[in-house]
């Protein structure tokens, strides 16, 4: 290869040079895109609500949490704000909304069950069979009104035997007492000895305990009788009918499933119910006994009835953490139903 080949191909000093327009551009870029990461990764005061870094949840709780902020800077903001923003209205700075149905100025709003003060089931007092039962499940009964029929049969033919024994008895004592009035004469006469005479006094004393006796003995017949009909101690309402016609009951159990029944009828007052709650140990320092509440049952969530907690446990469950109330239902009526929801307002002490 010569020189006129070589000096062709030498590449001249200012074709040398590389452009540094495009490297400025590079680096520019790359200082703006650091700086711009840099200003989203660092946290500000001002910059609460984010919406590139925060999911749809957390973005509506901070815009609530701003707004309620500015509301209390605001106390005396006018109503139909409110309305312009599309959240809740508030009346004040510490007040929560008000929950669903709670009573305003309630000190706390707990549910429990609506119950019988007294439910009473009505028990024979021995072993029989049911011969008549004059109520059903829902009937109102009186005090003293007669609801069941025990049979009586046994108990008649024992009174009957006994009556006759009496009889006898009565015959006796008048024996007793003419050998004694024969023993005084005889003795006054001097024929026989004064122990015929005191023989005579005893035996009318032991036919006159015999007959005593054998009246004792027809007034348990009697009781029994008598108790052989069943009547309702209360004013009330039949909640249950658990016996029928024919059936053997008795006032105790014997084990097993097949065994007679040892409750007739149970009856309870519709005048007299109360509302059963277990309350946290949390909530204990809130309520006191006498304390008003409002009372609201649940199928009928707009009736109110007036309400006392009258009853307050000795001891609390362990397991539950909570202690058992019951708050008396002034003047209840037909729509409290027992063994229903129903919520209570506890209300201040005054």
């Amino acid at each position: 290869m010569n020189n006129d080949q070589l000096e062709r191909l030498r590449i001249a000093s200012d074709q040398k040079r590389r452009p540094r327009g495009p490297v400025w551009l590079i680096f520019g870029g790359v200082a703006v895109i650091t700086a711009t990461v840099a200003w989203f990764a660092v946290p500000r005061s001002s910059d609460s609500i984010r919406t590139g870094l925060m999911s749809n949840k957390e973005v509506a709780k901070a815009r609530v949490d701003a707004e309620l902020k500015a509301r209390a800077a605001k106390p005396d903001a006018p109503a139909g704000s409110a309305k312009a923003t599309g959240s809740p209205a508030t009346t004040g700075t510490n007040v929560p909304p008000p929950s669903l149905g709670r009573v305003e100025g309630s000190l706390l709003t707990v549910s429990g069950y609506i119950v019988n003060r007294e439910r009473i089931e009505i028990s024979p007092r021995f072993m029989g069979q049911v011969k008549w039962i004059g109520v059903k499940k829902g009937d109102a009964v009186t005090n003293g009104q007669v609801v069941v029929l025990l049979d009586t049969s046994e108990y008649l033919a024992r009174l009957s035997e006994v009556n006759g024994q009496i009889a006898a008895a009565q015959v006796g004592i008048e024996r007793a007492q003419l050998d004694l009035r024969r023993a005084e004469e005889l003795v006054r006469q001097k024929v026989e000895m004064g122990k015929v005479l005191d023989d005579a006094r005893l035996q009318v004393r032991s036919a006159e305990a015999q007959l005593q006796q054998l009246v004792g003995s027809r007034q348990v017949i009697e009781t029994y009788i008598d108790w052989c009909t069943i009547r309702s101690p209360v004013n009330g309402v039949v909640l249950e009918k658990l016996v029928d016609p024919g059936e053997l009951v008795s006032p105790q159990t014997f084990g097993g499933t097949r065994g007679p029944s040892t409750s007739l009828v149970a009856v309870a007052d519709p005048d007299d119910l109360q509302v059963e709650i277990d309350l946290n140990e949390s909530d204990l320092a809130k309520v006191s006994l006498g304390q008003k509440c409002a009372v609201s049952p649940e199928a009928y969530p707009d009736r109110k009835y007036e309400g006392v907690v009258a009853e307050m446990a000795p001891e609390a469950s362990r397991q539950k953490g909570t202690l058992q109330i019951k708050v008396q239902i002034r003047k209840p009526d037909h729509f409290l139903t027992p063994e229903l929801s129903a919520k209570v307002d506890l209300l201040p002490l005054q």
